[in-house]
């Protein structure tokens, strides 16, 4: 498995991707903008200015996207945006750490390895205290975060989006 920073040699794959979670239904956890930007190029040049701050997003914070690849195939698998640190909306709901796996790609262990990886990235960049949220109903998420160490802290409700988050702090020690 390879965790890197999305190129264009993916793009078709990260066209796939996206499109894998609109025909479910489900959340692109840990995609940044992905949902709302249908050409694989713009989102790629997306995550290359949202991670330094004087080129990220107004009102935004700044992030490091990855992409979970595959060793045989070159598949992606999953992916992880790593924020750098809280806006207001991060430090009480979203976390420092979003993620997610293509439906097609679940349960075969490739969450908890990539949180795993992704909390290294993190101690390499200075946050040693990371919160991750999930929804309160998200069992496999719960389990990938207590797998790597998550403490439960408290349950806040999302206004306006009908949904709890629980909120897991896990402490990145040498």
């Amino acid at each position: 498995m390879r965790f890197i920073e999305p190129t264009c040699e993916y793009e078709s794959q990260i066209r796939d991707y996206r499109q894998e979670f609109l025909d479910e239904g489900g959340s692109m956890d840990g995609t940044g903008a992905l949902r709302r930007m249908e050409d694989p190029k713009e989102w790629i040049e997306y995550c290359v200015l949202s991670k330094k701050e004087e080129t990220v997003t107004d009102g935004l914070i700044p992030a490091t996207q990855y992409i979970y690849v595959k060793e045989d195939d070159n598949k992606i698998v999953g992916m992880l945006q790593i924020r750098h640190y809280f806006n207001e909306f991060l430090e009480k709901y979203g976390g420092h750490i979003g993620y997610s796996v293509a439906p097609s790609e679940r349960r075969k262990g490739y969450a908890t390895e990539m949180l795993k990886i992704g909390l290294n990235k993190c101690k390499e960049m200075g946050i040693n205290d990371v919160l991750i949220t999930c929804i309160d109903d998200n069992e496999a998420s719960r389990k990938t975060i207590q797998k790597n160490g998550g403490i439960y802290e408290s349950t806040v409700s999302v206004p306006n989006e009908g949904i709890n988050l629980e909120r897991y702090w896990i402490k990145l020690t040498d």
